[in-house]
């Protein structure tokens, strides 16, 4: 979303970002001169806030509303639908997912309907994610638009700040890397395993392990009790991925299920050797042996171990992964891509409500020619 709105073209578009939450991307908008205003809820369908929506909407004279994830969707289409405004709902990922109460999980499918059916247009990052709807709602259609990054941002030519030497890791080591929230979905538990398994047969390999959340505790602690004190580094969440992910050597995504993963196209983009598990999106972005390498989730305590020492061992896959990944990175998901198909939706539900905006016939076909 962030790409988003630093991307689009302000002659035809004013970005207005509401967010439920503060932190680092609203600064960002600070800095950018974007309009951004906090209405703090953790909850969907959190009907307290809704005539604080309704206000901010009015105040802001929005014309089109663009919904991204479960949470914004759920407390933005009342006031949409009320004000017959243009409705976009953007899946991020469906907030139901295996390993759930069966009572929840079910909640979640009914909610998710409900939400996409008051959508004008619906967008998923992933065709698996498009797909997992209709297997699972029956009737659903939406347009894919992939989760894309700023190639500029995370150049795999670029210049970064020598974070081995700020962390302790020489140059020698192999550094290996998990980025990302210490959640069940992200299985830090098992990253840290199968590393164990790594330093048995690689002596000078490390592990960074950065990011916070409800399992950090226990990842600390089992790092204690296999004695990898001296092997993994590990760090709170941090703004510097760039530096971190330049400093990588491999990195690591052992999901148990994923919407079309920015965290991956970062660590491709800058030109790390990538090791994911073979679910929902993921399977869209990665070639297996081509620009990662793909472990069954299932098989997760024999594979990624296997697949870690396939690339600690050998420096000519871990090159040929890497050039392959940043192809396959700047040729498909480019951030402009992204932009460019999202503004030419928002041309269309522009003109199809009679708004008052005036779209030079050159800029429409120039727009639909980008898209396509």
């Amino acid at each position: 979303m962030l790409s988003l709105v630093e991307q689009l073209d302000r002659d035809r578009f004013e970005p207005v970002v509401l967010s439920f939450t503060d932190g680092p991307m609203m600064e960002r908008l600070k800095q950018l001169d974007i309009k951004a205003h906090v209405i703090h809820t953790e909850k969907p369908f959190d009907f307290r806030i809704w005539k604080r929506v309704d206000k901010l909407v009015e105040d802001e004279d929005i014309d089109i509303v663009h919904a991204h994830g479960t949470r914004a969707m759920s407390n933005l289409f009342s006031t949409a639908k009320s004000r017959q405004l243009p409705l976009l709902y953007t899946c991020h990922g469906w907030s139901f997912h295996i390993g759930q109460n069966p009572v929840i999980k079910a909640l979640r499918i009914k909610s998710e309907k409900y939400l996409t059916s008051k959508a004008d247009i619906n967008i998923c990052g992933a065709k698996t994610n498009r797909d997992e709807a209709r297997n699972v709602f029956g009737k659903f259609d939406a347009e894919i638009i992939y989760n894309s990054i700023n190639p500029a941002k995370f150049n795999p030519y670029g210049t970064y700040k020598n974070v081995r030497e700020e962390l302790g890791v020489s140059k020698d080591d192999i550094l290996i890397g998990f980025i990302a929230r210490f959640t069940l979905q992200k299985q830090p538990l098992k990253m840290i395993e199968s590393f164990a398994k790594v330093c048995k047969q690689v002596p000078n390999a490390k592990l960074l392990m950065v990011g916070d959340g409800e399992l950090k505790s226990e990842a600390v602690k089992l790092v204690a009790q296999l004695k990898l004190e001296d092997k993994v580094v590990m760090q709170s969440f941090r703004q510097d991925v760039p530096d971190l992910l330049a400093g990588l050597d491999v990195f690591v995504l052992p999901s148990l299920w994923e919407g079309f993963s920015i965290a991956l196209l970062e660590a491709m983009s800058i030109g790390n050797a990538v090791v994911a598990t073979s679910v929902n999106g993921t399977l869209e972005l990665i070639e297996n042996n081509k620009n990662g390498l793909l472990v069954d989730v299932a098989k997760l305590e024999n594979e990624l171990p296997e697949a870690l020492l396939k690339l600690c061992f050998d420096k000519n896959l871990r090159n040929h992964l890497r050039k392959n990944a940043i192809e396959s990175v700047y040729n498909k998901y480019n951030v402009q891509t992204m932009v460019d198909k999202n503004q030419l939706i928002y041309h269309k539900l522009a003109l199809k409500e009679n708004h008052p905006m005036v779209i030079p016939e050159a800029y429409w076909q120039n727009a639909y020619k980008q898209s396509v």
